[in-house]
């Protein structure tokens, strides 16, 4: 058996035993009504794909979050860079990212409704706001990493500053960029159902908030399984691309 097959199985037998462990304790230990079985909330997730519901609320969020996250990204990113590059720009722009940065997004979520609305705009400028940081953190923390040797031998060979920068610094720096976007995507899920939830007409965040109101406990789980399921697809493709890109260039673990 190969070593992928060996890492799907260890991943089933782990969900396989979650579910028994949640069976368990909705049958014996909890009342079934305020924690469902594991089927009813099956049989419940079914129901709401079915109807186009689940689609619906999913598609809303993921829309939300890839679209603040790309806009995140791209901005921080370069930012990270010069950061991590430009003693000047660093000593110009770290304090502001050290302060904001300890800021969380969800403080900002009343801010962020006075300035766009309940609308989109809010929602993104809140996911951005959570992912930039993260990302130019990470970014600059891999070019200060660049081992000097690497920017020495290049230099020794004729290589100008920008060579230097393309060809030894960033190519260096991507498992940390990568790093820093997987990090920035989990605090995304956590940002934008926090949103959903105060100020929101659709998303998995309002599906919360309109099932807790009308006591529908299993419609609860569904939106925590299909974000726990969302988030853990994006995290194992970023973390495939970190250890291909830590594999060739940089040790990052």
């Amino acid at each position: 058996m190969g070593a992928a097959a060996r890492s799907v199985g260890i991943y089933l037998i782990g969900f396989a035993s979650l579910f028994v462990i949640w069976h368990i304790a909705s049958t014996w230990w909890l009342s079934s009504v305020l924690f469902p079985t594991p089927w009813k909330v099956i049989l419940k997730a079914i129901e709401l794909a079915e109807d186009g519901t689940l689609w619906e609320q999913s598609s809303a969020s993921l829309a939300r979050i890839g679209t603040g996250f790309v806009g995140g990204t791209v901005l921080g990113i370069p930012l990270g860079l010069a950061i991590g590059f430009f003693p000047l720009v660093r000593k110009l722009l770290e304090p502001y990212t050290e302060f904001l940065r300890f800021i969380p997004a969800t403080a900002l979520i009343t801010v962020a409704v006075i300035w766009f609305g309940i609308g989109e705009g809010s929602k993104i400028f809140l996911i951005i706001y959570t992912t930039i940081f993260i990302v130019i953190i990470n970014t600059a923390a891999g070019v200060t990493a660049v081992a000097p040797n690497k920017i020495r031998a290049a230099r020794s060979l004729g290589a100008n500053p920008a060579q230097v920068f393309f060809f030894v610094a960033f190519p260096a720096t991507v498992p940390y960029i990568l790093t820093g976007m997987r990090l920035a995507m989990a605090n995304s899920f956590v940002t934008i159902i926090a949103a959903e939830l105060v100020a929101a007409n659709n998303g998995l965040g309002r599906m919360i908030w309109d099932s807790r109101m009308y006591m529908l406990v299993d419609q609860i789980f569904v939106a925590l399984l299909v974000l726990g399921l969302l988030g853990f697809t994006a995290d194992r493709l970023f973390r495939w691309g970190i250890y291909a890109f830590a594999g060739r260039f940089s040790p990052v673990t």
